[in-house]
């Protein structure tokens, strides 16, 4: 595990965004029949924007992962999976290859193009954690493929009263995280609270935010104008002009949330399946790249 940094307080939050509104997963299949929740969908994205998609996967059933990702494209965004429990093999065309395992991440940056597969490697036991898509600036789009595997002892976790956090992206009580990002600037926190313990973060102005309670319930905002979130919902929080932070309080049986926000690019999505880029002309391109070949 990763060596935990003690604070004695939290983030001076002078005034916390309050919830817009919630928003409950869909349930679907991704892959060669992977059970999961997407919890952000299309219909979000010029709202949440840098973020495309988030999906929320967790099943002690091996039929419902077993099958995994096999081969597939991307182009034009990164993928972030951020592993709870289990064992997932990735391998792409560039011929890079890791293992993630519990409470790892892996950050891929599709760029130009990359075509690869993510399989289980268990065939029992719980497989639970989540893939964040975040889309790049068009400058970016076609740069070069990269990844990076980031064990769990290499993300550093911030220790608070009744509280830690892991900082997966940004920084967090003045601690910075395993990946930064220059243009999107993400913020990628995951949460641990015990029963009615509170945290309040820091978040930049106009930057896109919400949080994802994934175990226990809590509210979200500040005092006296709270909303509960409850297990399995998204808060998308306002983006209020005045506001510096947000506020997380767990509820009685304690809580764990994914903390997210970024950058807004401003820019056209234009989206096909696995290609994300500004125009459908370019969209064209990508499909005919892939079907030649070319992708990579």
């Amino acid at each position: 595990m990763s060596t935990p940094v003690t604070q004695n307080v939290t983030q001076n939050v002078t005034q916390a965004r309050t919830v817009e509104r919630l928003v409950a997963g869909q349930p679907t299949s991704d892959g060669a029949g992977v059970k999961l929740t997407r919890v952000l969908t299309n219909n979000l994205q010029r709202r949440l924007d840098p973020f495309l998609m988030l999906d929320a996967f967790g099943s002690d059933q091996a039929d419902d992962y077993i099958a995994g990702f096999p081969d597939h494209p991307h182009r034009g965004f990164e993928t972030v999976t951020y592993m709870l429990a289990g064992r997932m093999r990735h391998r792409d065309s560039a011929g890079n290859e890791g293992l993630l395992t519990n409470g790892g991440v892996q950050w891929m940056t599709a760029g130009r193009g990359v075509i690869h597969s993510e399989l289980p490697e268990q065939e029992e036991g719980r497989m639970e954690g989540f893939q964040l898509w975040v889309n790049l600036h068009s400058r970016d789009k076609m740069r070069p493929a990269w990844y990076r595997d980031i064990p769990s002892e290499q993300i550093p976790e911030v220790s608070l009263p009744g509280a830690t956090v892991r900082v997966i992206a940004g920084n967090s009580q003045g601690v910075t995280g395993a990946m930064q990002r220059e243009t999107t600037e993400p913020v990628y926190l995951d949460l641990h609270l015990e029963p009615g313990a509170s945290i309040e973060q820091a978040l930049p102005a106009g930057h896109n935010a919400f949080v994802y309670v994934y175990r226990g319930a809590a509210r979200v905002g500040p005092e006296g104008q709270s909303t509960e979130v409850p297990v399995q919902r998204m808060a998308i929080l306002a983006n209020q002009a005045a506001a510096d932070g947000v506020r997380v309080q767990a509820g009685p049986d304690g809580a764990r949330a994914l903390l997210i926000a970024g950058a807004p690019l401003n820019e056209p999505i234009a989206q096909y399946g696995p290609f994300v880029m500004n125009t459908q002309q370019e969209l064209y391109q990508a499909v005919e790249d892939f079907r030649a070949g070319r992708l990579a």
